[in-house]
């Protein structure tokens, strides 16, 4: 829930301290209502900015607890840049199996490139090391 720190006795390390506790924005009194209502509306706008992130990033985390396994592993190397030859080596399996796994990793993750895979593992703080 967004604050906005209302006072009438405000100083520089009142003010430091409340946008550290969470404040969005520190208004001293007195102020006039305009800027209360801008106030009220840029805390608003960041609360729906975080909310959208933090929806955006759950959606993430539950398509890729959707993956298999071996779908993993793929995406673990697959975010680390490892082409397709590199990864069927790396897991003992055939090339052909690989871009199969990939094209469904794709489709769950609803990713159109490699590079949005990156961006949803950066995301969500998920590194190739973490993906198993």
């Amino acid at each position: 829930m967004p604050i906005i720190f209302i006072t009438g006795h405000g100083d520089i390390p009142m003010t430091v301290q409340a946008m550290k506790s969470g404040a969005v924005d520190f208004l001293p009194k007195p102020f006039d209502d305009d800027q209360l209502l801008r106030a009220i509306q840029g805390a608003i706008e960041r609360h729906q900015e975080e909310q959208l992130k933090h929806y955006e990033t759950e959606s993430i985390r539950e398509r890729i607890g959707r993956l298999t396994a071996r779908e993993h592993e793929v995406l673990r190397y697959a975010i680390a840049g490892f082409p397709n030859k590199q990864i069927a080596f790396e897991l003992n399996i055939a090339e052909q199996t690989v871009k199969i796994h990939r094209s469904r990793i794709m489709e769950k993750l609803r990713a159109s490139s490699v590079t949005d895979l990156v961006r949803m593992a950066e995301r969500i703080g998920l590194s190739p090391a973490q993906v198993s």
